[in-house]
């Protein structure tokens, strides 16, 4: 008896890939934060008493619902990539506690020899929007999506070094992509690269901490963040974050807790001269 075909990458738009609770303490905060950069000095990233917490480490809570949909079939999880983010903030993380999110799968783009899956994360704190770039599963007669955002034209307002650390990978794999290739040089060359390599997510929740300076903003101020991951950066590499300023502040998606203005921003992410994040966008609360 034959298996049953597999299902058309188009298909899988709507699953519902389930809900998860999350609990995570002030630890698991503070060792994010160390993680994508922070610096011992910055207190109020590193220690409890006066603890913020960085937005971005929501994302890290919601790494089981890319995965949940690759261990369903989707895709090959040894050849798919991760693409580019989206993340908005609509309320800010305590500093320990429980988050509640369900998971779907939004748009699945036809890209001809590949398919783009979203894979959409909802919670009370935050709306976050994987695109995980899949070799082999376009050519299903789907809309090709929007095509990459173009870089800013002239100079930009503000640049700032962004320093990797040779064991930044090791580090970030703990809370919760353990993906092997991040570790294992193995696994790495089966991905296609010479050797471990940093997260897309650390790289550029990392540079959210100059940006953050450059706009005179607390990096725990972001309400939104994207962009395209273009090239791997390598623990160890340094990095530079280039931005330019939008027309001014802008008035942000939601209300609640961040109803006051925002300032954006958009940026790039260079390592060795060429861009590793590219087309993104950040906003903060002022």
């Amino acid at each position: 008896m034959s298996a049953p075909p597999r299902p058309r990458a188009g298909d899988w738009r709507g699953c519902e890939l389930g809900e998860r609770t999350v609990t995570y303490d002030e630890r698991d905060a503070i060792l994010y934060a160390l993680a994508v950069g922070a610096e011992a000095t910055d207190l109020d990233l590193v220690f409890e008493e006066r603890l913020r917490v960085l937005p971005t480490f929501a994302l890290t809570l919601a790494q089981w619902a890319p995965d949940a949909l690759g261990s369903l079939g989707a895709f090959d999880i040894r050849t798919a990539v991760h693409g580019a983010q989206r993340f908005q903030v609509t309320s800010p993380l305590p500093r320990s506690g429980k988050l509640s999110m369900r998971a779907y799968v939004g748009e699945v783009w036809d890209k001809g020899s590949a398919a783009v899956f979203e894979v959409v994360v909802v919670s009370d704190c935050s709306i976050a929007t994987w695109s995980l770039f899949a070799p082999g599963r376009g050519g299903f007669g789907g809309e090709r999506g929007p095509a990459a955002p173009s870089a800013p034209a002239g100079p930009p307002g503000h640049a700032a070094e962004v320093a990797t650390a040779p064991n930044q990978a090791a580090l970030y794999r703990l809370l919760g992509d353990r993906h092997a290739m991040h570790i294992d040089p193995d696994a790495a060359r089966a991905a296609g690269q010479p050797g471990p390599f940093l997260h897309g997510l650390c790289s550029m929740a990392a540079a959210t901490l100059p940006l953050a300076r450059a706009s005179g903003a607390h990096p725990a101020d972001l309400v939104r963040l994207e962009g395209r991951f273009a090239a791997p950066v390598f623990p160890g590499d340094r990095l530079t974050a280039r931005a330019w300023d939008r027309t001014g502040p802008q008035p942000p998606p939601t209300g609640g807790a961040h109803a006051a203005p925002t300032v954006e921003l958009r940026f790039e992410l260079l390592g060795g001269g060429r861009p590793v994040v590219s087309g993104g966008r950040a906003g903060f609360s002022v």
